[in-house]
């Protein structure tokens, strides 16, 4: 019987030996403020710069926005007039400018005017509950059967064409919506240990509902309202563009749009081009800006 043979080979490891791992590279720490997307800060830029124009027209106009010159009709760009003339011989850059400050005027009004209703009315339903959240529940669906548009439509029919009317109509249109999204918000703060706190210290329910949950609310609310701003910029342009908002001399997006109509007959599209391309870049801006803070402020929560 043969003996077995015992190799004084060592068996491989089975262990692999752990390579050399060159050490961790500091990185350096990109600002809060500079995390932003490519996209984003040219959502920023397209705003600022509406928001400039708007604010700094009669300043930085070149013309009167209403100055008519029939020599120079459908002029096309130049050093004198750097987006052209109109049907009339306006100054396009003059009128872009001036109609900016209408044109983002009254989104502005719609949305402060629809955040605060629509606040205050969440925070009362989901504070008391009961029969005043019943009721308001059914308040906001009778609301909700009712565009906004149409909503503002009627308005005009009633005290007749402007921007007040329809301003009023669309903010009452949209305050449902600001208003479930701040019930929801506010029955979950209902919920938290630091309401109970307060109850047991004696504070009022009031008092509490207004200084301590409607703060840790609103950001959230505030960013569902900059969304609502760029659909409600839409919404007043589409009406001007209908002849129901914004009258005539005075400078407004939609309006313009509208007048220019008779242009692209003939061929003439820069009249009308550059007011729809500056509702359609404020649109998306406003848009971009609003997704990208709630973002923020989801993963703040989180």
């Amino acid at each position: 019987m043969t003996a077995p043979v015992i190799s004084n080979v060592p068996e491989p490891s089975s262990v692999e030996p752990t390579p050399h791992r060159p050490a961790p590279r500091v990185r350096w720490k990109t600002p809060r403020w500079m995390r932003g997307t490519v996209l984003v800060w040219i959502a920023a830029v397209v705003l600022v710069v509406a928001v400039v124009c708007a604010v700094l027209a009669p300043w930085l106009a070149p013309y009167d926005p209403d100055r008519i010159d029939l020599m120079n009709q459908y002029a096309s760009p130049s050093a004198a007039h750097w987006l052209g003339t109109d049907s009339l011989g306006r100054d396009m850059l003059s009128r872009m400018m001036h109609g900016a400050r209408t044109a983002l005027l009254g989104p502005l009004l719609v949305v402060i005017g629809s955040t605060i209703l629509g606040m205050l009315l969440g925070l009362l339903a989901a504070w008391r509950g009961g029969w005043v959240d019943a009721v308001l529940a059914r308040l906001f669906d009778l609301l909700f059967a009712f565009p906004a548009l149409l909503l503002a439509i009627l308005a005009v029919a009633l005290f007749g064409k402007g921007l007040v009317a329809p301003v009023i109509a669309m903010a009452i249109a949209y305050a449902p919506i600001v208003a479930r999204l701040t019930r929801q918000l506010v029955l979950a703060e209902k919920q938290r240990a630091y309401v109970s706190a307060y109850r047991v210290q004696g504070f009022g329910g009031g008092w509490i509902a207004l200084n301590r949950v409607l703060p840790n609310v609103t950001p959230v609310v505030g960013a569902q309202s900059t969304l609502n701003f760029g659909y409600v910029l839409a919404e007043l342009a589409g009406l001007s563009f209908l002849g129901l908002g914004v009258q005539a001399p005075q400078s407004d997006w939609g309006s313009m749009i509208n007048e220019a109509q008779v242009g692209l007959l003939s061929g003439h599209y820069l009249p009308a081009i550059i007011p729809a391309v500056a509702v359609v870049l404020v649109v998306v801006a406003v848009n971009i800006l609003g997704e990208e803070f709630a973002e923020r402020i989801g993963g703040n929560k989180a």
